[in-house]
């Protein structure tokens, strides 16, 4: 017999008052999936890594930020493995968004792409000079820089301070954005200045400090001031992790407070200019 109008309607409004407790249990459980789903893998920590840009990382996991993920992968109880990726454009969109891996080393705090942890350290750019040139330089507005040749990373925050000293007659310029399989401009501008092809670099402090120390002519390496003339030249280094992953940064952040103490060792030995809270530099 066919149903009538209005006993489809009774049973329709018998089926929503039946379903609709159903849906509003539910839609809050689908709205919280959506903000704090962690699909992480609990038993390894997989970091999205350069597989050639020391003092940071290296196949060969000789870097500094390779040093640190296994103080913490170890304090997890994880085995640690790398997804390799050379660091430039694309990078986070082709490795921690698409979730080959669940954390990325060393970021500056103010990135945009990803979600950032707590700081664990922060350095501040330099000047590069040998120590036999009789140069006594401090800031970028010295005198004496009119008559050097000074190299500069290309779009680097020094490179503005130059170009404003109306200093750019005297620059070359090395290529900001590269494979880094192939090519490290800052540590070649710091290899420049030992060999004598310029007279100073100004490199972000981590490149700087370690690539002088490895130099047979001896550097001097001379940390520029936090900011200068309204142009910031110190900067936070995080640990990045995708967006909504609460969980995940909340525990890091008590990994790396805990681990403070060794990470600022491992730092050190790596010749990295470390500035304090107060922009102070921390004595090695």
């Amino acid at each position: 017999m066919p149903t009538t109008g209005s006993s489809f309607c009774s049973k329709t409004l018998n089926l929503i008052f039946f379903l609709l407790p159903l849906i509003l249990l539910l839609a809050p459980l689908s709205a919280w999936s959506k903000t704090t789903y962690e699909a992480r893998n609990k038993e390894y920590l997989t970091v999205c890594g350069d597989p050639n840009h020391m003092p940071f990382s290296n196949k060969k996991l000789e870097g500094f930020e390779n040093r640190i993920a296994k103080l913490i992968a170890d304090d997890l109880n994880r085995t640690l493995r790398y997804h390799w990726w050379p660091q430039t454009i694309g990078f986070v969109r082709n490795t921690l968004s698409i979730r080959l891996c669940d954390l990325v080393m060393g970021v500056t705090s103010v990135n945009e792409l990803l979600q950032n942890t707590n700081p664990y350290y922060r350095s501040v750019y330099t000047l590069v000079y040998r120590k036999d040139s009789g140069l006594a330089l401090r800031t970028l507005n010295a005198a004496k820089l009119n008559d050097l040749k000074i190299g500069v990373v290309a779009g680097t925050p020094p490179a503005t301070l130059l170009s404003k000293y109306g200093l750019l007659d005297q620059v070359r310029p090395y290529q900001r954005t590269v494979d880094t399989r192939l090519y490290s401009p800052a540590t070649r501008a710091v290899e420049d200045v030992a060999d004598g092809t310029i007279d100073v670099a100004v490199i972000w402090g981590p490149i700087a400090g370690y690539v002088a120390s490895r130099q047979e002519t001896p550097l001097s390496v001379i940390p520029l001031p936090a900011k200068v003339d309204s142009v910031p030249l110190a900067f936070n280094v995080s640990m990045g992790i995708r967006r909504r992953e609460s969980n995940w940064k909340h525990q890091l952040n008590l990994e790396l407070e805990k681990l403070s103490p060794n990470i600022e060792k491992i730092l050190l030995e790596y010749n990295i200019p470390l500035l304090d809270r107060d922009d102070k530099l921390i004595q090695h």
